[in-house]
């Protein structure tokens, strides 16, 4: 796990090359849509049991596209900012249900599917808040994705609750 650094670093090369030095690359989505990135995605991540889960799969998407859609908030002058929040807030959903499948069944993945439900309200209202940057088209695409997640989660954990 890195370490220490971050903002030395992010303030002295500027944000958008500190993510690429720490992403790795930063560029143009090769994909269009969920199909195609499926079709892009590693078959080795596709074999664990989580897969199974589709909600797992769309938070997984829906953090890649944030991903994408920070290089553009970059592009702004007051959206650095919100590019660490989204990417931070949006990755944070695939995270706690990773998390939380690990420790097993029942109340407790219940609430690391809690958090992982505030973490994706939470980047619905970063989406919201950087609509200014965005097109209406990509801000109500992720909206609509994130509401998917979230009725699935609401489920999923009410359901693991009564294990």
């Amino acid at each position: 796990m890195w370490r220490g650094g971050g903002v030395a670093m992010w303030r002295s090369c500027g944000v958008a090359r500190w993510l690429s030095l720490v992403w790795g690359w930063i560029g143009i989505m090769p994909w269009k849509n969920f199909e195609e990135w499926l079709e892009q995605l590693p078959d080795f991540v596709k074999r664990g049991p989580l897969w199974e889960f589709v909600i797992y799969q769309k938070a997984l998407f829906l953090s890649d596209l944030a991903w994408f859609d920070a290089e553009k908030l970059l592009t702004a002058p007051q959206g650095s900012r919100m590019a660490w929040q989204l990417v931070d807030a949006a990755g944070s959903v695939p995270a706690n249900i990773e998390e939380g499948y690990g420790r097993g069944y029942g109340k407790d993945y219940a609430r690391f599917l809690r958090i992982a439900l505030g973490s994706a309200r939470e980047t619905q209202g970063w989406y919201v808040r950087s609509r200014h940057v965005f097109s209406p088209e990509l801000v109500e695409h992720r909206y609509h994705l994130l509401a998917e997640i979230i009725s699935g989660l609401i489920k999923t954990a009410t359901q693991q609750r009564k294990l």
